[in-house]
């Protein structure tokens, strides 16, 4: 997991420097195609890359995005429309029969469907009419990481294509060098609140939310420690319940309109007694980590998850557990 985590910045490198005119030919014909509404189709860290890239689309292009409930076609049947639609999956295998059988259905329906994959000899890019190659290479940990960062590396990419946007497009090309500075970033004190912990809750909003829900689901895949991902919004809605004295947040406080609202709320937390690390750009006062930022604060999420996994797999052996062998799981799951 580590050697892959650290491996990552090489992989967007190489996705960056390939595939050009395909991308541009996609960003054309998303453009000049009758586009209402998107669905992604995804599970696990391909779904947690598909929200965030889902709020790239909603933010810059105004086109609603809609995570899909695949039991919806793959056991209810249902008669969903999918003329002037936009059909995105994300996965590292692109195995799957509940991620395969949708892209096809819409695809047979009329819709553009895209897939982002690490497999591009797999079912789903042979069922998607446009399929990208993350170019993450071969990725044997089960948790997965390098190719988690390449999705979001290809979602940024797709859309600053769509959009004609110079700046993302600009700010992608030096994104590998911020992942390498990112992988440099000091967690240790995140591993020494967290080896003894039993959960945890994780926190972000807006586009960093996605990444407060992949590191949750990291530190229960690869440390067994029971987390839950909340917004900044959403966590005072009833989960604040759980806090007492000790508790320990993590809190990715990324660059962006949501960030003052949750450097607000670790100071609140503190104040009910709750063990906050607060991950956040240097200039961010009372701060317990180092957030890296990007070129671009759009591409902030890539680079704070790059952080991030490096701490968890450092962390997983302080708690006596391998990264590597997650309990119960596999690389591959097939579901229906």
């Amino acid at each position: 997991m580590l050697q892959e985590a650290l491996s990552a910045a090489d992989c967007v490198a190489r996705q960056l420097a390939g595939d050009g005119e395909r991308y541009a030919a996609l960003g054309r014909h998303l453009r000049e195609a009758r586009i209402h509404n998107a669905v992604t189709v995804a599970r696990g860290s391909s779904d947690h890359a598909s929200a965030y890239i889902g709020y790239l689309v909603m933010a810059r292009l105004g086109k609603l995005v809609t995570s899909l409930p695949m039991s919806l076609l793959t056991l209810y049947n249902a008669p969903l429309q999918a003329q002037d639609l936009v059909a995105l999956s994300v996965s590292q295998s692109g195995q799957s029969p509940d991620v395969v059988e949708p892209m096809r259905y819409f695809r047979a329906g009329g819709a553009t469907t895209i897939a982002l994959v690490n497999e591009i000899e797999s079912p789903l890019a042979q069922a998607a009419e446009w399929a990208l190659p993350l170019g993450a290479g071969k990725e044997t940990s089960v948790a997965a990481t390098k190719s988690f960062i390449a999705s979001l590396t290809a979602g940024a990419r797709l859309v600053a294509e769509w959009q004609q946007d110079g700046e993302l497009q600009a700010a992608l090309q030096a994104l590998p060098d911020a992942l390498r500075q990112a992988a440099q970033a000091d967690w240790s004190a995140a591993i020494e609140v967290l080896a003894p912990a039993r959960n945890i809750m994780v926190v972000g909003r807006g586009i960093g939310y996605p990444i407060a829900q992949e590191a949750a689901l990291k530190f229960k895949e690869t440390s067994a420690l029971q987390a839950e991902a909340f917004s900044g919004a959403e966590i005072k809605h009833g989960p604040m319940a759980l806090i007492d004295d000790g508790y320990p947040l993590l809190i990715f406080a990324t660059r962006g309109p949501a960030q003052a609202g949750l450097v607000a709320l670790a100071d609140e937390m503190r104040g009910r007694g709750a063990c906050v690390l607060l991950a956040a750009p240097a200039d961010v006062p009372g701060r317990d980590l180092e957030l890296p930022t990007a070129p671009h604060p759009d591409l902030d999420p890539i680079v704070a998850i790059q952080a991030f996994y490096v701490m968890a797999a450092h962390l997983a052996k302080a708690r006596g557990l391998d990264p590597d062998r997650p309990r119960h799981l596999s690389k591959v799951t097939r579901t229906s």
